[in-house]
């Protein structure tokens, strides 16, 4: 029996299947792209690691928006909001991001402010991308949060103390750890762009082991890694 011819993005050279896996390598694991280009060339996949930015840029995104498509509306109801300091070319941002109850990202949006305007856009983008308010609302002491939710969410209650946030806290350790990998980002665009999609590929792959039997892990990944792959292989570019 013969092989089926292996799956071509439109104008590239290599196959869809090993696109999507240099994708995969870069967001699911703090490689840099030079790691990525010597993991690939291991495997006698010879390609420079510009060509890796240029894939993980455009299929990134792409790939992110089918899981995002997939996983709206299976989030739990209780979001925790936190925000990050990040230096681009010696300027301070603030990386708004929410997670849900269990760890799961959904949203990040930098921005240059700490303030109320920059709250209410965090909070109008998570409703609009879920379709419906949460049912409780976890922050730190940071009153931009309260004044934004009296404006959007008058109904949804607030606890506001530092120490209930720690799955926000926590959710900020992946990308620091990236930051550090890629000697800080370098553009406003390029760290949006990155976290936007990290978050989304990272949830796919968040599988809470210390709750797993060992069995139930490794189904649950394989689950993943299918997912992944029918989402690869069905871009159309």
């Amino acid at each position: 029996m013969t092989e089926p011819p292996l799956a071509h993005f439109r104008r590239h050279r290599f196959p869809a299947e090993i696109i999507a896996h240099a994708v995969w390598l870069y967001y699911r694991f703090p490689l840099s792209l030079r790691d990525v280009e010597d993991v690939l060339a291991e495997r006698g996949i010879n390609v420079s690691f510009q060509t890796v930015s240029e894939w993980a840029a455009k299929f990134g995104v792409k790939f992110a928006d089918q899981l995002r498509s997939r996983s709206r509306g299976h989030f739990s109801d209780k979001w925790h909001l936190d925000e990050m300091v990040v230096t681009i070319k010696g300027k301070k941002y603030w990386l708004w991001r929410a997670v849900d109850a269990n760890g799961y990202v959904l949203d990040a949006l930098l921005q240059s402010r700490r303030n109320k305007a920059a709250a209410l856009r965090l909070m109008r983008k998570l409703l609009t991308n879920q379709g419906t308010a949460p049912r409780v609302m976890v922050t730190d002491k940071l009153r931009s949060y309260s004044a934004a939710k009296s404006e959007l969410m008058p109904g949804v209650e607030h606890r506001s103390h530092k120490g209930l946030n720690n799955r926000a806290e926590n959710s900020h350790l992946a990308v620091r750890r990236r930051e550090r990998r890629m000697m800080r980002f370098k553009s406003e665009r390029q760290c949006q762009c990155f976290v936007s999609t990290h978050g989304e590929i990272a949830n796919l792959f968040l599988l809470h082991r210390k709750y797993l039997t060992v069995a139930d892990h490794r189904q649950l990944r394989a689950h993943a890694i299918s997912i992944w792959r029918e989402i690869a292989l069905s871009i159309d570019v």
